[in-house]
């Protein structure tokens, strides 16, 4: 047991008792960090930092998967819970702050005419789903992305046990920035499918006149356009990627940093699908909770008062200019690659030099949590993070890449103190 992570290492031995996994999330499992040279828990977060149980301090990069934008515990938005906290937190009626906070996201997304909420991200993804089935009348669903954990979509991924196989084939797979094998399926299957669900842009920046030919497509074929912007919603743009694209879906879902990092979710588009919000059953006990709408109104008046997205977004532009230059410094263009949005960015590793992928990022996670920078691979901004953070950054980045330079030469696993990651399933 590494005496730095005594205490997380104890937690998750005693949380394994009680709890598959040990945790809640996949993403914060041991699936994700490996034993022995990693944080399980933590005990506490603010701005762009992280404490671990044991008392260690992070460069917090991986922000609660994206759904911090404005940095951990805003005074903003914690003075917003706090005052809504002693007037309620549900209601046996519904609250004028579901309301507000409906009318500001039809305010603020171009596609919005009207709103329901969820609780997370796979909520807001299968109600959907759910009303695009019914709006229809047709069950097939095209999905491009990663939608969540529910069974229309989870089943067509290799994490697909449990899903019954008539559920699981209603669900087709086809590959972003490639119109043509989404126009395949609807070929395949003529008017059978209800909706084309995708991330609007993930790892990679949608080719020009891609998403203008997927929503004609699905204008030509009957299906409903869907834009899952669980997380590109009120980072990449005020009104999310489709307001940054300049294309307008049917649906389009949000959640993440809608409320940062409070647990909220919605579906919004066009009042004539979302009108069958009124026939299918979409409902639970806290869809309506108000400290999490209350974070939500908090969360949007901030990002609507202040340059949250453009700061994210020049200092995400930075990130990626120092990291490409410490990757070109130790001669690294074969291990690592950059790719997505500055507020959302990816460090992708590769089999190079007779290592896999999977030992080098084992290597990069141990060197980097030695430093104090929690982080995967992922660049997950919020505007919190400072200059200094990313110089911080840098100087970590560029001491951990000379040690992975030396291990592709003289062998990565003795420099290891840990087993391998193994793949999970990959997500994008």
């Amino acid at each position: 047991m590494s005496s730095r992570y005594e205490k997380s290492e104890a937690l998750l031995a005693r949380a394994e008792q009680v709890i598959p996994l040990g945790a809640q999330t996949f993403s914060k499992s041991r699936t994700q960090f490996p034993h022995g040279i990693s944080p399980y828990f933590a005990d506490r977060a603010k701005g762009s930092r992280t404490w671990d149980a044991d008392g260690n301090e992070y460069l917090d990069l991986i922000n609660a998967l994206c759904s911090v934008t404005l940095g951990h515990c805003d005074p903003h938005v914690s003075a917003a819970v706090e005052k809504q906290l002693h007037r309620g937190t549900i209601f046996s009626l519904s609250s004028e702050l579901e309301i507000q906070v409906a009318e500001k996201i039809v305010e603020l997304v171009p596609c919005a005419e009207k709103v329901r909420f969820g609780k997370n991200g796979s909520d807001a993804t299968s109600g959907a789903i759910r009303i695009a089935r019914a709006f229809t009348g047709r069950e097939r669903v095209a999905v491009c992305g990663y939608h969540g954990w529910q069974d229309w979509y989870i089943g067509s991924t290799a994490r697909h046990k449990g899903v019954p196989q008539a559920v699981r084939e209603l669900t087709h797979s086809w590959a972003y920035n490639d119109a043509a094998s989404l126009e395949k399926l609807f070929r395949d299957h003529p008017a059978e499918f209800a909706a084309v669900i995708l991330e609007p842009m993930n790892v990679t920046a949608p080719k020009p006149g891609f998403l203008e030919e997927v929503q004609a497509l699905c204008r030509k074929h009957g299906a409903l356009l869907v834009f899952d912007e669980t997380i590109t919603g009120f980072r990449y743009s005020m009104g999310g990627a489709q307001e940054l694209f300049g294309i307008t879906p049917d649906l389009a879902t949000f959640g993440k940093g809608l409320a940062n990092g409070y647990p909220v979710s919605a579906v919004a588009g066009r009042a004539d699908v979302m009108k069958m919000m009124e026939e299918v059953f979409f409902s639970f006990t806290f869809g309506g909770e108000t400290l999490s709408l209350a974070a939500a109104k908090a969360t949007m008046a901030k990002l609507q008062r202040e340059p949250v997205i453009d700061t994210m977004r020049t200092r995400g532009e930075r990130l990626l200019r120092d990291t490409q230059a410490v990757i070109d410094k130790h001669g690294l263009g074969d291990v690592f690659s950059l790719a997505g949005h500055p507020t959302w960015s990816f460090l992708q590793f590769k089999d190079a030099r007779g290592h896999t992928m999977w030992e080098i990022k084992t290597l990069f996670m141990q060197e980097m949590l030695r430093r104090g920078v929690l982080t995967y691979g992922t660049h997950n901004m919020s505007y919190a993070h400072s200059d200094a953070d990313l110089d911080k950054l840098a100087g970590a980045y560029d001491e951990t890449f000379a040690l992975i330079r030396r291990g592709l030469d003289s062998g990565i696993r003795p420099m290891l103190e840990a087993e391998v990651l193994e793949p999970l399933f990959r997500v994008r």
